[in-house]
């Protein structure tokens, strides 16, 4: 039997690594000039490869189509995964939130590791700008490359990803092969991905990273997120988990009403935080309003603070009132920014939208439309929230696809095995 896997990111190599091993005449094309190059830049560069729950908790974490995912994520969970990269020499450890890492944390072991899985695939760099199929019994399936080159094989497996980061080789292709074939393509858009402010407030402060504060996203009086992590002040607005986190839960339609609100300090209610106000503004007793804020806050941010509280620059520490010592106590618990629009989705960290799950079975993968046809990852119409998600998804439809075909030809890989 001969697949080929139209992709050469983390997904397409942990698919083809399956196929190959198990005696499958397997060829990857991939675009780029190296494979898994998301995975590069996957986790600030340390790469958040899965999350270290159970199936249940894993669900509750997509926010597309979960019920498309609960044969694949039975079929390979997280703990398969982290045991995959554990026997491939990668050694991982598990962080705040469940996020799992290498214990290098070097996203590149990630990578060599999938490469090394995938050493019995061949590996080919061109572009895929056609599929071959007949109409007539499926007697030709393959692709054609940009410059004409025809590939054929017995199955073809898209997973090429989404849009983002196209540096990396998501540019959205699969979605013109699937049209091709008349699939359904829920309009892409950007998932966890920054925020834009409108306003200059959070340039002045870009590079500020801010640690353990609570971050809520407000449409008027309405809630739409709130979590406690890091966050961090850029060029632009405002990036970091919590934002990624909170990006997805605001629709495009509603980001200009919406605004980000900062509690700087949550381990402390207001009535603790005002003492510990009037317990540092005696301390600087002496000390202008501009020069008293060191203890509470970083230097960055305290120009910003001080425009936000309105309070005479000149006043002494000890010259300001009760009220005004009030109102900083609540700027402190309430920072707010508002919100122009989310940033380009070239630079999301996962694309929503996709292949319609309603045209692919979601135990093999396998089209509804088109026989021996396959879509695995982010060209699938469905997206988690931030934390080794959206990789484990990856991991888990490139799984399925691959035992699917495997399965076709009498070979199964059961739980127990060594992967």
């Amino acid at each position: 039997m001969k697949v080929i896997i139209v992709g050469g990111g983390a997904r397409g190599l942990f698919c083809g690594g399956f196929l190959a091993k198990n005696g499958v005449d397997t060829t990857v094309i991939e675009h780029s000039k190296d494979t898994a190059q998301k995975v590069l830049i996957t986790g600030k560069g340390r790469c958040n490869v899965t999350n270290n729950c159970d199936e249940e908790t894993f669900l509750k974490n997509v926010r597309t189509n979960p019920k498309f995912l609960y044969s694949a994520i039975y079929g390979f969970n997280t703990r398969r995964t982290m045991r995959f990269f554990e026997n491939a020499g990668v050694p991982l450890k598990t962080e705040r939130g469940r996020r799992v890492f290498p214990v290098s944390d070097k996203a590149r072991d990630i990578k060599h590791a999938l490469d090394s899985h995938c050493a019995g695939c061949k590996i080919i760099h061109g572009d895929v700008k056609k599929l071959l199929f007949s109409d007539n019994g499926l007697t030709a399936v393959g692709v054609e490359t940009k410059g004409g080159k025809r590939y054929y094989a017995d199955k073809v497996i898209i997973a090429t990803g989404g849009l983002s980061y196209p540096q990396t080789g998501s540019t959205g292709d699969g979605y013109i092969l699937a049209e091709s074939r008349g699939h359904t393509v829920v309009k892409p858009a950007a998932s966890l991905v920054p925020l834009v402010e409108n306003g200059t407030k959070c340039r002045k402060m870009m590079g500020l990273s801010l640690r353990n504060v609570n971050l809520s996203i407000m449409n008027g009086k309405k809630k739409l997120f709130s979590e406690q992590g890091e966050m961090l002040f850029t060029h632009f607005g405002i990036s970091g988990p919590l934002v990624l986190s909170a990006s997805c839960h605001i629709k495009d339609a509603d980001i200009q009403k919406c605004t980000a609100v900062i509690d700087l300090k949550p381990a402390l209610s207001e009535e603790t935080l005002y003492k510990r106000v009037c317990a540092d503004f005696e301390k600087l007793h002496s000390k202008q309003a501009a020069n008293c804020l060191d203890l509470l806050l970083p230097k960055s941010m305290i120009d910003v603070v001080l425009t936000e509280w309105g309070v005479d620059r000149e006043k002494t520490a000890n010259q300001i009132t009760r009220e005004e010592r009030t109102a900083l106590v609540k700027l402190l618990k309430n920072f707010t920014i508002q919100l122009n629009s989310k940033y380009k989705i070239d630079i999301a960290v996962i694309t929503s939208g996709g292949v319609s799950v309603k045209e692919i079975n979601p135990s093999t993968m396998e089209s509804k439309l088109t026989d021996n046809l396959y879509f695995i990852g982010e060209v699938i119409d469905t997206d988690a929230y931030t934390g080794g998600y959206n990789l484990q998804i990856a991991f888990s439809t490139a799984f399925a696809c691959a035992q699917s075909i495997l399965e076709q030809n009498g070979i199964f890989i059961s739980r127990g095995d060594k992967i």
